[in-house]
């Protein structure tokens, strides 16, 4: 071989080495990920202490059995927080709506502004609204976000009410008026150099959910779209790594940090979802669920705050985009985490005004009082609530009342008893937290069989109306719509309605206007307000003690 071509033959070895050595060397050039954790929560329902019951899960010992755990509380949910963000540099804490609404008395009395306080001192950033965060309207939820006294009963609390530290967002929610969302749309935080958005909207059913006046001048645009419209917008601005959170969710039939199958809204809705968004973040449903839906990571952490989701993303900060997603539903166990001074502090606070309210007694239980329906849609609880609001109006000065009809979305919490089987106003308002007056209406026997056909306004989500004693009926579930009712099937005092015959019923205000998709009680005819349910039923322990379990036989399912 001559000298050229011997230094030939080394210049090409030498060059083919350097060119296999030439990705090593630009994947060492190439800056790390960037590892951004996101904690999340859902349907915290202002349960700033632990909620009876806790969660329940599949006991690891044997999966075929589910137990109860302790779980929950804003002390132990902040102190759990801290620890899930200690030694990252880059966190933030979100949720996916109904933080308020339907909360126990501690929060409520004070139209939720603990619950507003309590979050915001955890570190909360950005929160989607949910509809219970509707049920008292526009202008109180604006209240929530900015601060001041409430309009009517004024500032309460033991300090002033400074609004939310977190920001509201609401790209479905839109004022008819203006066609502006009464919130913003998204949020752009940037961490390590790579900027995040995250979108917030409601579930476009709202209107179907809140009373009709919580949601006047508003209309509410559908999930997905409102999304994948704004998606352009956000790739002008250099976004690549989106995150979704949804007031919205699924029906998971594994455990709580496992989705071995779901259903529900939630797939619908993500399966519609531009492919540029990352993450869902949901809720709604009241379950805890770790999924992969289209490709993507979708989570949910039940509900009252027994779990707070861990989401670890890696952010590449050269395409700005999602390298990879996974989560871990974390339950917060009272057990296992400290209570944390500071909500300490804020809860005993508040506790000290609302505490001697809360522990005014009101009557007994002689078992357990559950608010969990049976295969008929029917559950005990229900049956008291809805005796307790014909008691309230039966006499002909308040109402002259012979049916009571309430909606099982108004039934809130069991009531369980103390020692005993006492039950104090604290856990009858639990029960009944909306504080809905009493409505008795004039109905024939004709719009009393229509109401209760539109039990299935949303076939997919039955809302099997409670109903008081003496009432009955049966509904088919091979039924065609508008017929799942036999009108012979409807009965009081074990006679059938007669549809031409005019009916005193009385309902709460909510269904009055039209809630849960109730129209037909909007025109009930000859209205008489009464007291609020609250208090129906706190009467009702107060002069029926011992309250027993009643018999749930008043409504039949057939097929």
């Amino acid at each position: 071989m001559t000298k050229l071509r011997h230094r030939t033959a080394l210049l090409s070895a030498a060059t083919a080495l350097m060119l296999a050595a030439a990705p090593a060397r630009a994947a060492e050039l190439l800056p790390p990920p960037v590892d951004l954790r996101i904690l999340a929560i859902n349907d915290f329902h202002g349960n700033l202490k632990p909620p009876p019951g806790g969660i329940t899960i599949d006991d690891p010992a044997d999966p075929a059995r589910k137990i109860q755990v302790s779980a929950g509380g804003a002390e132990h949910m902040a102190t759990l927080v801290k620890e899930l963000r200690n030694n990252r540099r880059n966190t933030i804490f979100v949720a996916a709506g109904d933080l308020i609404g339907a909360s126990p008395f501690l929060s409520a009395m004070f139209h939720d502004e603990p619950t507003i306080e309590a979050l915001s001192l955890m570190g909360l950033a950005l929160s989607s609204v949910g509809n219970h965060e509707f049920d008292e309207g526009k202008t109180e939820l604006l209240r929530m976000q900015n601060g001041g006294c409430h309009p009517v009963d004024g500032c309460r609390g033991p300090h002033p009410f400074k609004g939310a530290a977190f920001n509201y967002l609401a790209a479905s929610t839109v004022e008819t008026a203006t066609g502006k969302t009464i919130f913003p749309a998204y949020a752009i935080r940037k961490f390590g150099g790579v900027p995040v958005a995250f979108i917030g909207l409601t579930l476009k059913t709202t209107p179907n959910m809140v009373s009709p006046p919580g949601v006047a001048g508003l209309s509410f645009k559908d999930e997905a779209e409102t999304v994948n419209a704004l998606i352009p917008e956000l790739k002008a601005k250099g976004i690549e790594a989106i995150v979704v959170l949804i007031h919205e969710g699924g029906f998971p039939t594994g455990d709580y940090n496992a989705c071995p199958g779901i259903s529900g809204p939630i797939v619908e809705i993500v399966d519609k979802l531009d492919r540029a968004v990352d993450v869902v973040i949901s809720g709604h449903t009241h379950r805890a669920y770790n999924c992969r839906i289209d490709g993507r990571l979708v989570t949910s952490g039940d509900k009252y705050g027994t779990i707070v989701t861990a989401i670890d993303l890696k952010l590449d900060p050269t395409t700005r985009d999602v390298i990879s997603a996974t989560a871990d539903n974390t339950i917060v166990r009272t057990d296992a985490l400290a209570k944390d001074p500071a909500q300490s502090d804020l809860i005993a606070a508040y506790d000290r005004l609302a505490g001697p309210i809360a522990a005014r007694p009101a009557g007994s239980v002689t078992a357990a009082l559950s608010r969990v329906p049976n295969a008929a849609g029917e559950s005990v609880l229900g049956d008291v609530v809805a005796d307790a609001q014909l008691a309230a109006t039966a006499d002909p000065d308040k109402g002259g009342a012979e049916i009571a009809l309430t909606n099982p979305g108004g039934v809130r919490s069991d009531i369980l008893g103390g020692e005993g089987g006492a039950v104090t106003f604290g856990q009858v308002f639990a029960a009944q937290p909306f504080r809905n007056q009493l409505v008795t209406m004039t109905l024939t026997g004709a719009q009393l069989k229509a109401a209760l056909e539109q039990q299935w306004a949303e076939p997919a989500r039955p809302r099997i109306l409670q109903v008081s004693k003496g009432f009955s009926f049966t509904w088919d579930a091979a039924g065609a719509e508008g017929n799942r009712i036999p009108a012979d099937r409807i009965t009081l005092n074990g006679s059938a309605v007669d549809p031409a015959r005019a009916y005193r019923v009385t309902v709460n205000a909510y269904l009055a206007a039209g809630g849960d998709g109730f129209t037909v009680f909007k025109a009930g005819a000859a209205p008489q307000t009464g007291v609020y349910d609250v208090d129906a039923l706190f009467a009702y322990f107060r002069t029926h003690s011992p309250v027993a379990p009643p018999a749930a036989d008043r409504i039949v399912r057939l097929n």
